[in-house]
């Protein structure tokens, strides 16, 4: 009997994906109760009226008006649907007692905090999905209009090269990785979020620190460039900045859409910065997480 029980003892603490893909479902089935996606209907208005309420001004411009309102809009409501649902995570296992009931079948600590991490990515993950459905479906919509309008207006020998410029204008190759890095951003900013939480005892204290430190991670390359610009340097400059650095993401290396939007050429170096920072952003917070989990008296 005893050997039967180590058995299954060490069964459970060997990692099992099933496990974490269990609890993964159950928290993307959590949140769409908790009706986040109703945001998305916040997203599709903000960028069908961008398309809609436009002055007579080039079609360059109506374009670049239209890709800056979607993924400033994405970059918002993702950040929104990372900071609420991921705050509310932990404290409504809690409330629910749910989580002990988890903890003792028993579900090791890693397993049940990667799959709630891993249910938020998903969940944003399809949110970025729809809204970028969206925003190609008003692309093409105005595509549509303004070719319609440019072909009449030009003479018949120009109208090809007429039609190229306006898909050149309302599509570009950097949108794809320009959403990609929307995602990346919304993905750190859950694990910190997540990360709060593990030592948070209110959802609404939580969303306060989480919002706290995106503010400071949009700001945080200022903040040590205007720093290191002081005359001041030595051993205390170089530990300042390299706490601020490793504290708090530096959320302003995902600021490429910006650049997207008015198509700029943006190199692919800076993608694959982006794209690596924020994977050492995700591991380095959701490891710090663990161990705070794992610390938690419950």
């Amino acid at each position: 009997m005893t050997t039967q029980v180590s058995a299954r003892a060490t069964k459970h603490r060997t990692f099992s994906f099933g496990r974490v893909s269990a609890i993964a479902s159950n928290t993307i089935l959590e949140l769409i109760r908790l009706k986040v996606f109703y945001i998305l209907v916040l997203f599709a208005l903000a960028v069908i009226a961008s398309s809609l309420f436009q002055a007579k001004i080039t079609f360059q411009d109506q374009f670049q008006i239209l890709k800056d309102v979607s993924l400033g809009a994405m970059s918002i409501f993702t950040w929104l649907l990372a900071t609420l649902s991921t705050a509310m995570l932990l404290p409504k296992d809690i409330e629910d007692r749910t989580l002990y009931t988890i903890l003792a079948k028993p579900v090791p600590r890693f397993e049940y905090l990667l799959g709630k991490l891993l249910g938020v990515m998903v969940m944003l993950l399809l949110a970025i999905v729809l809204m970028s459905a969206m925003m190609v479906v008003v692309l093409y919509l105005r595509e549509t209009v303004v070719a319609a309008d440019e072909v009449a207006q030009t003479p018949p020998e120009f109208r090809a090269q007429r039609l190229a410029e306006v898909r050149a204008s309302a599509f570009n190759p950097n949108l794809i990785p320009g959403v990609l890095v929307v995602y990346i951003k919304a993905v750190v900013i859950a694990t910190v979020t997540l990360l709060i939480s593990t030592f948070s005892s209110s959802w609404i204290f939580t969303i306060f620190i989480s919002t706290a430190v995106t503010l400071i991670g949009h700001l945080q390359a200022t903040a040590r460039e205007v720093w290191m610009d002081q005359q001041v340097h030595g051993f205390f400059t170089g530990l300042f900045t390299a706490a601020i650095a490793i504290l708090f993401p530096d959320l302003q290396v995902f600021s490429l859409v910006d650049d997207i939007a008015v198509g700029t050429a943006v190199p692919l170096i800076l993608f694959v910065k982006a794209f690596g920072l924020g994977t050492t952003y995700i591991v380095m917070y959701f490891v710090v997480a663990y161990f705070s989990f794992a610390s938690r008296e419950l």
